[in-house]
């Protein structure tokens, strides 16, 4: 999710991008990146539905709620590599939603480099209307099987800046299909969050898990704990947050691939 210095909940409500599930062999925070589909032999179309919960609306660093967690639900559709998404998510506490609607193209660079580029409109309903659209690109390496960096760009129109993220992920099976994930995230933001700093935003870890019931159906979930960097304390100076800087939230998804 992206944030504009305009968008209010009580505390500042900012705007960020995203598209289906964040948790996969990415970022969490990375909100505009649809869950990798399973490999289909038998036709080149596949549909996606998603349910899931957040504890807490964290992204860029910052608790985007002034109290409670978020609901999303999404579907999506992928035919070869082009991956159509629609994606609601609504506040469990508070008066606030939110549409995320857009197209991402996967291909492969090299054998081992894949990159995915996209588009994203975001449409936000909360004490104030407001919208955004957004580029974003996302580069990975799998050369190595336990390791996976990537690399996410978001550029925000509205805000006329960007988001870096560099992300490791080391995933592992422990029993058959039961895989745990430990990630950790480092984040860059240039006047897309705040005009006036740019540089380190914070920094990200956490565990990721996921239970594949059948070639269809998964349940996943994610803990994750963000630490405030230059940007955040450079902001948090000027208005002067109630509460503190880092994060720890948690989440849960229920995804059918068919």
């Amino acid at each position: 999710m992206k944030k504009t210095p305009e968008f209010t909940l009580v505390l500042s409500l900012t705007i960020i991008p995203f598209a289906i599930m964040a948790d996969t062999n990415v970022t969490i925070d990375d909100s505009h990146n649809t869950r990798k589909f399973t490999p289909n032999t038998e036709n080149n179309t596949q549909y996606l539905i998603d349910l899931g919960w957040d504890s807490h609306y964290i992204s860029e660093g910052r608790n985007n709620l002034p109290k409670g967690g978020i609901m999303w639900s999404s579907v999506a559709i992928q035919h070869n590599n082009l991956n159509v998404y629609a994606r609601l998510g609504s506040a469990d506490s508070l008066h606030y939603n939110e549409w995320n609607l857009g197209l991402q193209y996967t291909f492969a660079l090299t054998e081992n480099l894949e990159t995915t580029l996209g588009y994203q409109r975001l449409e936000f309903y909360g004490d104030q209307r407001c919208n955004d659209n957004e580029l974003f690109g996302l580069l990975t390496y799998s050369a190595i099987e336990w390791l996976t960096p990537s690399i996410n760009y978001t550029y925000s129109t509205e805000a006329s800046g960007y988001f870096v993220e560099a992300s490791l992920h080391s995933s592992w099976e422990l029993i058959n299909g039961f895989t745990l994930t430990p990630y950790l995230t480092q984040a860059f933001d240039f006047q897309y969050v705040t005009e006036e700093h740019n540089g380190r935003n914070h920094f990200q870890l956490g565990i990721e898990t996921e239970y594949l019931f059948n070639h269809n159906i998964t349940l996943s979930g994610h803990i994750s704990r963000t630490f405030a960097q230059q940007d955040i304390t450079l902001e948090a100076n000027i208005e002067k947050p109630e509460s503190g800087l880092d994060q720890t939230f948690a989440g849960i998804h229920f995804t059918w691939i068919f």
